[in-house]
């Protein structure tokens, strides 16, 4: 299988049947202002946000990709990849806004809760392993990883987690829907070699196929894609 097709199959496939049912849902969504704007702006920020970083998983050896299975390259990285970085926040944007209750709760009080200091301190650990684990070769991927993504969270969990609360009920089920599927699509990507993790770089440790790096990935850009659109949705959320 070619990586077009996969994503093809895999993510512009569901992302279409998940915008026609927002379609038919569309007048549950207009306590939000402007929600598609708002996932597609998304979609860009991920993309310029994690186009040097996976430029730079590829350079050093991270992961790998069949050169029979994709178009082209630009830097390092196959172009079905950059499509990737933006369909990945429609996909899971997408699902958030289908399992958003109607009408939508109330806007959160924003204040500093006991979790908005759990989930900034909990980021930032996440951070702080991170860079601790570049130090050595088998936690590369990890390390960049968590280094990557945990300031991000960090900043969007003590801007908006009482978005967070206030949604948590479609927030848990778009990322937990979310990431088994691309748990699934990913596993089944690595096991047709249209993309390899290399274990020189990795810890070894496996859910199945999956390496758990590609798990921990999936789970927290999901969580960023999330975190994000509600920040986006709601921009006027601010702690005090």
């Amino acid at each position: 299988m070619s990586y077009l097709l996969f994503l093809t199959l895999f993510i512009v496939a569901p992302l279409l049947l998940l915008q026609l049912a927002l379609f038919f849902r569309g007048k549950a969504l207009q306590s939000f202002k402007n929600p598609h704007r708002a996932l597609w702006l998304l979609a860009f920020i991920a993309l310029v946000y994690t186009t040097p970083w996976d430029n730079y998983l590829v350079y050093r050896g991270v992961w790998s990709y069949g050169p029979d299975r994709v178009l082209f390259t630009i830097g390092f990285v196959p172009i079905e990849e950059y499509l990737f970085f933006l369909l990945q926040p429609l996909l899971i944007g997408s699902l958030f806004l289908l399992r958003m209750p109607t009408p939508s709760p109330p806007h959160p009080r924003p204040r500093w809760h006991r979790s908005h200091r759990a989930g900034v301190l909990l980021y930032g650990l996440l951070t702080l392993i991170g860079w601790l684990a570049l130090s050595t070769p088998r936690g590369l991927y990890a390390g960049l990883i968590l280094s990557w993504a945990g300031p991000v969270l960090m900043g969007q969990w003590a801007i908006g987690g009482s978005l967070v609360r206030a949604y948590r009920r479609p927030f848990l089920e778009a990322l937990l829907v979310g990431s088994l599927y691309l748990w699934t699509a990913d596993a089944l990507a690595i096991a047709d070699g249209i993309w390899t993790i290399h274990r020189a770089t990795s810890s070894g440790l496996l859910l199945g196929n999956l390496p758990v790096e590609e798990a921990l990935f999936f789970l927290l850009t999901n969580l960023m894609v999330l975190q994000g659109l509600l920040l986006l949705l709601k921009p006027e959320n601010h702690h005090d």
